[in-house]
């Protein structure tokens, strides 16, 4: 037998193997699709486009693309771009295989299963709206993430162009339409189910992640929040408040001052909670563990250094876990969530009696965004929500 002849069988096999052996993990119908015609390697079962990306979300979302076993890209826009490879913007994505820019108007969804929807706050909502509705969304702009349609126009200046796309509520119980807020360790079973996810932005996630189960537990009181945010990027309050408010049945307002610092990457998020009567920093810590460990996608309590602290995750069980609490006494850096997916949290005594101080730190651009996209079509598409999301910190 021929060299070539045995390469074509051994490897035309295992990945035929390979795929059954999805099928079996994951307990769906798979779909082959060839990125390129006569490459084992570049058979997707989903097909996902990425509109926007010339931006650095949609950069993010190909980085993490690049190592998903079941996500091929299959097409991707930039209007000022169309015409030119991706490299072209990005020389680091030079190495990948992956079709050229063309303009959204000139686009084909016919063989596209999703999209992640990577344009400016304030342009999503009519393109979306004007997409073929077989397709599954994510979108990381800020377009569908309020549900108050007034309060969008407040905040960002110009009415809602797709409100028939947007979750109403009345009182504090959804009114469902089609978007999905996508905060994925609160709101798991909703996306799972979802069409449309308005992917949270960074500084609601890394404030919500540790808050919402405080709340939820009546351990701190909800008219005493200060925030002190530091990152790259600037934010708003409106998104973070909603969440807080459905998680405390009442209305809930807060102080929040976000920072901007020189820095490409990373969020701190310092927030100062007063505790409800006879709460004692240790029951906010417990109740954090006992939240996550619940949950069967979040937490682990660390016993040792960062980088071996998620190197434990990524071996412990099946299911990976991107909120991290850490322990007794250890602070959180951003520099050990640099590149991953990962939130870390932990809970520190005020010098005033009664208070809590909680530090949590993320990636902006991957738990904050493009990370946190991806685990949440992960989700829709009914795999593993970590699935691509296999990250260690980078170092240094």
């Amino acid at each position: 037998m021929s060299a070539t002849a045995f390469s074509s069988i051994c490897f035309d096999r295992g990945h035929c193997w390979m795929k059954d052996l999805r099928k079996q993990r994951y307990g769906k119908p798979l779909v082959k699709c060839s990125m390129k015609s006569g490459n084992p390697t570049s058979q997707k079962t989903v097909r996902v486009g990425v509109l926007g990306a010339s931006g650095y979300t949609g950069s993010e979302v190909l980085r993490l693309l690049a190592n998903h076993p079941e996500f091929g890209v299959a097409l991707l826009t930039a209007d000022r771009k169309a015409g030119q490879p991706i490299s072209s913007v990005f020389p680091h994505l030079g190495t990948q295989d992956l079709p050229d820019l063309i303009a959204i108007k000139d686009a084909n969804f016919s063989d596209v299963d999703a999209v992640f929807c990577c344009l400016p706050h304030g342009t999503t909502q009519e393109i979306i709206k004007g997409l073929p509705k077989h397709l599954k969304i994510v979108d990381l702009s800020a377009d569908f993430r309020l549900r108050d349609i007034s309060e969008y126009e407040e905040w960002y200046g110009q009415p809602h162009r797709a409100p028939d796309l947007q979750v109403g509520l009345v009182l504090f119980n959804y009114k469902r339409k089609e978007a999905i807020y996508g905060l994925t360790e609160v709101l798991r079973e909703e996306i799972k189910n979802a069409r449309l996810v308005a992917n949270p932005g960074c500084y609601p996630t890394s404030i919500q992640l540790p808050l919402v189960p405080l709340i939820k537990a009546n351990l701190i009181h909800i008219s005493n929040i200060i925030i002190d945010a530091k990152s790259g990027v600037s934010g708003a309050v409106p998104e973070i408040e909603q969440g807080l408010t459905d998680a405390a049945s009442s209305k809930v307002t807060v102080s929040f001052t976000p920072h901007l610092i020189p820095m490409s990457r990373g969020m701190q998020s310092t927030i100062y909670v007063e505790m409800a009567p006879g709460v004692r920093i240790e029951d906010l810590y417990q109740q954090l563990k006992l939240s996550y460990e619940v949950c069967p996608f979040t937490s682990l309590l660390v016993t040792s250094s960062h980088t071996d602290a998620i190197s434990t995750c990524l071996q412990n069980g099946k299911d990976e876990k991107f909120v991290v609490l850490l322990e007794n006494g250890v602070i959180p850096r951003t520099h050990s969530v640099k590149g991953t997916n990962y939130c870390l949290i932990n809970v520190f005594p005020d010098r005033i009696p009664g208070r809590a101080i909680i530090i949590s730190v993320i990636d902006n651009l991957v738990k904050g965004a493009s990370g946190q996209a991806l685990q949440n079509l992960n989700l829709i598409m009914g795999f593993p929500e970590n699935l691509g999301l296999h990250y260690l910190p980078l170092f240094p």
